[in-house]
């Protein structure tokens, strides 16, 4: 049975090990803080749970599921991965610096994709020898909820990783749809406008946020509302793939971010992971 790796333990990262494992493969879930990891299968545990509870899933695939994820705090223990996903923090230093050691220690035709939602997979790739190897994977918040995956070929990027990861996407369920490397990708090209559009109207005091949501909800058929959408995300992870594709645009005003994003940011008004947000949420 192939065995996927994933560095980084938070909401997309735990949420990619639970895609992994309830399609039938080992997983080998990596982070370096012992809390983030138990928090990150607990998570896992909750989410399966639900699944039960819907009739989605039995109880005997569910502990099935959870017994093919093992935790590690070592890139040491990557070496039988047939393929490592990296979902760690959205910084470009940080990710080269993850795929410098996963080279040195996984199989030499592993192949080492990012799910980086908005830098570069070429510039990431530059931190390895064999670039071709390196591929974007980016998955969607809830992953095991949303069904598409977008696959960023990088300037190196070879036919087969491209190949190959197109149909693990597949196999974990997945539409996949193949992208060049640019900034944003589809996805959050598209959406920035979306987000920012709906943060200059509130702070031009058009609408209050909770009208900007329900007119999108209600006339737009969105499920979410631009607001609610940030929550879930997180607005500091929202506002730094907005401030990322602005600059890696060249400042093109589209992208711009907005002050109130700042604000928030700031204030430790994060979403949902804060229980405040945009809206409130229980504690």
């Amino acid at each position: 049975m192939a065995t996927i790796g994933i560095v980084g333990a938070g909401t997309m990262g735990g949420g990619i090990a639970h895609v992994a494992a309830l399609s039938g493969f080992n997983v080998l879930l990596h982070d370096i803080s012992t809390d983030v990891l138990n928090r990150a299968l607990q998570r896992i545990s909750t989410d399966l749970q639900k699944g039960i509870e819907k009739g989605k899933i039995s109880a005997e695939n569910v502990e099935q599921t959870k017994q093919r994820i093992r935790s590690t705090s070592t890139f040491d223990d990557f070496s039988p991965c047939n393929l490592v996903v990296e979902a760690a923090v959205e910084k470009l230093d940080v990710k080269k610096n993850i795929f410098s050691e996963l080279e040195q220690r996984c199989l030499p035709d592993a192949i080492l994709a990012t799910n980086t939602s908005s830098l570069s997979v070429t510039a990431i790739a530059s931190s390895v020898k064999n670039a071709e190897r390196v591929v974007g994977m980016h998955f969607f918040n809830p992953p095991h909820l949303m069904k598409l995956v977008e696959i960023v070929r990088g300037q190196k990027s070879s036919d087969e990783t491209i190949r190959k990861t197109i149909d693990l996407a597949k196999q974990l369920g997945k539409t996949p749809v193949l992208v060049n490397d640019t900034p944003g990708f589809i996805v959050n090209r598209c959406a920035r406008p979306f987000y920012g559009e709906a943060l200059r109207i509130l702070g031009e005091g058009i609408a209050s946020v909770e009208d900007i949501d329900r007119i999108v909800r209600l006339e737009g058929g969105f499920k979410m509302g631009p607001f609610e959408l940030m929550d879930l995300i997180g607005i500091d992870v929202n506002f730094a793939v907005t401030k990322s594709i602005y600059e890696q645009t060249f400042g093109e005003p589209r992208y711009r971010p907005h002050v109130i994003q700042q604000a928030m940011v700031n204030a430790g008004y994060l979403g949902r992971k804060a229980k405040q947000g945009f809206y409130k949420y229980e504690l």
